[in-house]
């Protein structure tokens, strides 16, 4: 019986199918993000949770550079019409396509045509499409080009090296983009009377599980009077929950140790280990000891680690890995550095 040759995979290869994925998980998740930001807005408090948005992606100086000032609508404006704001979901899917067209040797034929069609609805999006329920219906669009995506990609992308640096990308995303919106729980508002703060606590944590798209699996498992606790663990914690940081990480360890094992890949062992540090630094302490030090600070070195462990990746096995500066504390969202060299 004869084997097919294993041709390798090019660096670059490797690298652009890493940020295609996290390109297009970021773009589902922002669009989380917005749907949530718009039910958590207050009269008269709508400036204060649309910036929140701005705060939790650590966007703040490109948001001012780019001459937007902290009100609903430029907030709108910046991540789903601004397409020279790299963190915008334009911006995202163009830098996916970019990233897609070196790899089309690589892509099956459905791969290359969804995300095509799903580039040129992103880059007609109207500032129409920003208000009431217009918005919430351009994100759902959003949320199911990229669902359609990944649908096609696992089932149409070949199992080899690149399929591993693939999931690797999503994954990592994914982990980030849930510590993020976790962290919007931080930056909302809440009412001053002791009831009405209760009900307005548990209309959030309902409202960020269906951002995650967890409500129904948590309901079924969760006390009919759950606590805050019982949402962190589930969005942080849970193994068995698709969007849960730790899930994540079990699986980008189970990708790691594949690429060492199946094809000899060395360089796995700085990742593997950053891997396994998030997975303790997940795990080890009691969930009501982190919300009494404070969420926002955990979940800030999450995203610090994470980082790290994309950085770790990327040195291993990319061309020219040049990730953006880690601000202690600010949870600094990456954006891939486009160079031409090759391996």
């Amino acid at each position: 019986m004869s084997h097919m040759r294993d041709p390798g995979l090019l660096a670059r290869d490797a690298e652009g199918l890493f940020w295609m994925a996290r390109y297009l998980e970021r773009v589902e998740n922002i669009a989380r993000l917005i749907d949530v930001t718009q039910s958590f807005e207050s009269p008269g408090f709508e400036t204060e949770a649309w910036f929140g948005l701005i705060r939790i992606n650590a966007d703040e100086k490109n948001f001012l550079e780019r001459g937007f000032s902290p009100d609903a609508a430029h907030v709108k404006r910046f991540y789903l019409l601004d397409k020279g704001n790299a963190t915008s979901i334009p911006a995202c899917l163009e830098a996916a396509r970019t990233n897609a067209r070196t790899l089309r040797p690589l892509m099956s034929t459905e791969m290359w045509k969804q995300l095509n069609v799903f580039h040129r609805f992103a880059a007609r999006i109207l500032p129409e499409d920003l208000e009431g329920d217009a918005l919430s219906r351009l994100c759902t669009r959003l949320k199911e080009g990229v669902q359609a995506h990944t649908g096609i990609t696992q089932g149409t992308l070949y199992r080899d090296q690149g399929w591993y640096f693939y999931e690797l990308g999503r994954y990592i995303e994914r982990a980030d983009q849930t510590t993020r919106m976790l962290d919007i729980k931080y930056t909302a508002l809440l009412p001053r009377g002791v009831e009405e703060k209760r009900v307005a606590e548990l209309t959030q944590w309902n409202v960020i599980l269906r951002a995650a798209a967890g409500y129904h699996a948590f309901k079924r498992y969760a006390r009919a009077t759950f606590s805050a606790e019982d949402v962190v663990h589930f969005l942080l914690r849970d193994p068995s929950s698709p969007r849960s940081a730790l899930l994540c990480i079990r699986r980008v360890e189970q990708h790691l140790d594949d690429l060492r094992r199946h094809y000899g890949l060395s360089g796995t062992a700085e990742a593997m280990e950053l891997a396994e540090m998030l997975r303790e630094l997940l795990t080890e302490k009691p969930l009501g000891h982190i919300l009494a030090m404070g969420l926002h600070e955990y979940l800030d070195v999450v995203q610090i680690n994470l980082q790290e462990l994309a950085g770790a990746v990327g040195r291993a096995f990319f061309r020219d890995w040049r990730p953006e500066p880690i601000l202690a504390g600010a949870g600094q969202t990456q954006i891939q550095t486009q160079t031409q060299t090759q391996t």
